[in-house]
């Protein structure tokens, strides 16, 4: 007597996505006749045929509607467990929570994220977004395992004995322009270039970066302030100002905005650094590992 297999819902499950037995073929790795075998023995598990064919693909029949459906159940259910069993064989299993200040939570902290969980899968990773005298609170108190903060120009000099330190990322600045701005076709401006340019600044907490304009620009205009970057990056888009951007953020830019280098031979930058306690775990350490490869790829895209 026939029976449902894995292989056949699957080849079942791809012929109806696709529409075609050819196309399945081709996607599956199999050979037609192969995946014809395989919907012939799912049409005799089921005592129905399960597709209409005709010139022009194939279709389903209600037979073959109820098992499809019943097989994208199956599947999923079966790629559920497999992710499960792979966390029990995962020795960094268990939960992770990072702390970051907004800039680096813009897409350097998610992009590691991701990295970290699609690699170690029984893994949880939390994100807590917050200034950094909070996360380094935290980090102490034990409410955090990974503290990702900016130091440098500008920035307090915070209280990082006896926590370890790990850098990021050295990181730059850009100005964002709206992408009909005159300097949107430029690779790079001066700071001279900056001067009658209108600006919009932001508003952040107390010991958080304050990206206001060029940081060596004697006098500029400020025309907008705001906390967000969305608000400040949406202003940008709109036409009227420009702002500061970490080159970090980068990849979060919106439509509409264009991102440009600045010569400047006086500043002298900000870092990105992983802080954890003296002795962070295996999943600390792979977290900190993920900010660094996210980092060294930031200017792929």
């Amino acid at each position: 007597m026939a029976e449902f297999t894995l292989t056949g819902l699957r080849v079942l499950h791809q012929v109806a996505t696709v529409g075609s037995f050819t196309r399945a073929a081709e996607l599956l790795g199999y050979t037609q006749s192969a995946v014809s075998r395989q919907v012939a023995a799912m049409e005799a598990a089921a005592g129905a045929p399960l597709f209409d064919r005709g010139g022009r693909g194939v279709a389903l029949t209600p037979a073959g509607q109820v098992l499809v459906r019943r097989a994208t159940e199956i599947l999923a259910d079966l790629a559920a467990t497999e992710l499960e069993l792979a966390g029990l064989r995962d020795r960094l299993a268990g939960r992770l929570v990072i702390g970051a200040y907004p800039t680096a939570a813009m897409a350097l902290v998610p992009r590691a994220m991701a990295q970290v969980t699609s690699g170690h899968p029984g893994l949880a990773v939390v994100l807590e977004e917050a200034s950094t005298p909070a996360l380094l609170r935290r980090l102490r108190a034990g409410r955090l395992d990974v503290a990702i903060i900016g130091v440098g120009h500008g920035l307090p000099d915070y209280d990082l004995s006896e926590l370890r330190q790990t850098m990021v990322l050295q990181g730059g600045l850009r100005v964002a322009v709206p992408e009909a701005h005159r300097f949107a076709g430029h690779s790079r401006v001066t700071v001279a270039d900056l001067a009658q340019e209108h600006w919009i600044t932001g508003d952040g907490a107390a010991g958080e970066p304050q990206f206001r304009a060029w940081p060596t620009l004697s006098d500029p205009r400020i025309a907008h302030t705001a906390r967000s970057w969305s608000t400040r990056l949406g202003l940008v888009a709109a036409g009227l100002g420009i702002t500061v951007i970490p080159e970090q953020a980068l990849p979060a830019l919106p439509a509409g905005v264009r991102a440009v280098a600045v010569a400047d031979g006086h500043w002298t930058g900000r870092a990105t650094v992983a802080v954890t306690r003296p002795h962070p775990s295996a999943q600390a350490q792979a977290m900190v590992s993920a900010m660094q490869d996210q980092a060294a790829h930031l200017h792929d895209d």
